[in-house]
């Protein structure tokens, strides 16, 4: 069996050793490494402002030399999940066989009993992309082939996003992207809501009528306020309202799509598919926007996604604040989904993006809000081990 080179301590396979490793494949080991950055720029949110975040990278080895890489949400506390991974969930995995993706998914939700969410399941998240970027690497193909691609080659974007900052600075960042050659754009918004009004208008003349804007409230309003939101939205032509109330508030957002117009997005908040189910099926959403490195990774994602189709809902992948990985898993999830509508581009320079792996993120490779889908085999990347080092959590 022939080694190109090294990385993460086990040989990295050529693809035609990782076509005759394949028949006895076994898992040897599963590694967390906790990250975190200082952030660029902030991003400031109707929460405030993020300075420093952080996720989990998870590397699943086998006995072939096949190394696999996933993403954990964990933006913060990310010892606490690394712990979770390493004594929780790796001994489910130690020994069998990587590609039987499903049943080590419910073999790992079953470490913790109670309702599926939280840590476990971003911890989830992080094993099930590795996993998949094994069966990929085994199997020669891209994940997204292995989904069953519906032959896309390439995504649709859109830049996140124009801060919640003074109405000078939102207009420099809508010109930034602008000038980038974005052709659709998010914007935070917060309270006050005589202000939030002001700024949709605002940005929309500037914007003109021929670029797509979006609005992401962040949980910002109670079901009143949302309203009048709501319909500045429908008014100036956005064509959606994210997360306009707390996750938890389902009545909520059911009357707010009586109330009003403008089309409603959310699901980055949601673990499972059971927790999209209600406002996806009574179409109370016109977009689901589930995050892979929370979600339970591609799988529970892909799900997801499923079902979403299944109801005339359409797929937007979140991935604020992540790295290369969540953000690559997507683009995978993205060109699969026949019902895929448009994807977070975060545009920032962040280290887990520019720093972690080879391939440039994806605000970078964009060319007229479209960028490619990775044609290598698994995720399509390949890890920077020395800059997984330089960013792990003090």
């Amino acid at each position: 069996m022939q080694a190109t080179s090294t990385e993460g301590g086990y040989e990295r396979l050529d693809d035609k050793s990782r076509s005759a490793a394949a028949p006895d494949l076994r898992i040897t080991d599963v590694i967390a490494h906790p990250l975190t950055q200082t952030l660029p720029k902030s991003t400031v949110t109707s929460w405030g402002a993020y300075t420093d975040v952080s996720i989990v990278l998870v590397e699943v080895r086998t006995n072939q030399g096949i190394t696999g890489v996933g993403e954990a949400l964990a933006r913060f506390s990310p010892k606490a999940y690394a712990e979770l991974i390493e004594t929780s969930l790796k001994p489910r995995l130690i020994g069998k066989d990587p590609r039987d993706i499903g049943a080590h998914w419910l073999s790992m939700r079953r470490a913790l009993s109670g309702r599926a969410g939280g840590m476990l399941v971003e911890a989830i998240a992080g094993v099930d992309i590795a996993l998949w970027d094994i069966l990929g690497k085994a199997a020669g193909l891209p994940i997204y082939k292995l989904l069953g691609g519906v032959g896309r080659t390439e995504v649709a974007v859109y830049a996140a996003s124009v801060n919640w900052v003074d109405d000078a600075g939102a207009e420099r960042e809508l010109e930034d992207y602008l000038e980038r050659g974005f052709n659709r754009i998010k914007v935070k918004i917060a309270r006050p809501v005589k202000d939030a009004c002001r700024r949709i208008e605002q940005l929309r003349r500037r914007a003109g009528d021929d670029v797509e804007l979006y609005v992401d409230a962040n949980w910002a309003y109670q079901l009143d306020e949302a309203v009048e939101v709501g319909r500045a939205l429908s008014a100036n032509g956005y064509g959606w309202f994210e997360e306009p109330l707390a996750p938890e508030n389902e009545q909520g957002y059911e009357e707010l799509r009586r109330l009003c117009d403008v089309p409603l997005a959310a699901g980055e908040s949601n673990y499972t598919l059971d927790q999209a189910m209600r406002l996806v099926i009574n179409r109370t959403l016109s977009v689901l926007q589930p995050d892979v490195a929370r979600a339970g990774g591609i799988s529970e994602t892909r799900r997801m996604a499923e079902l979403a189709r299944n109801h005339d809902v359409a797929y937007a992948p979140h991935i604020g604040m992540s790295g290369i990985i969540c953000e690559t898993a997507s683009v995978h999830l993205a060109a699969a989904m026949p019902n895929f509508r448009v994807m977070e581009s975060e545009t920032d320079a962040s280290p887990f993006k520019t720093q972690l792996a080879d391939l440039a993120p994806g605000a970078f490779r964009q060319k007229n809000g479209m960028i490619d889908v990775p044609q290598r085999p698994g995720l399509g990347l390949e890890i920077d081990w020395d800059a997984v080092r330089s960013l792990r959590s003090q």
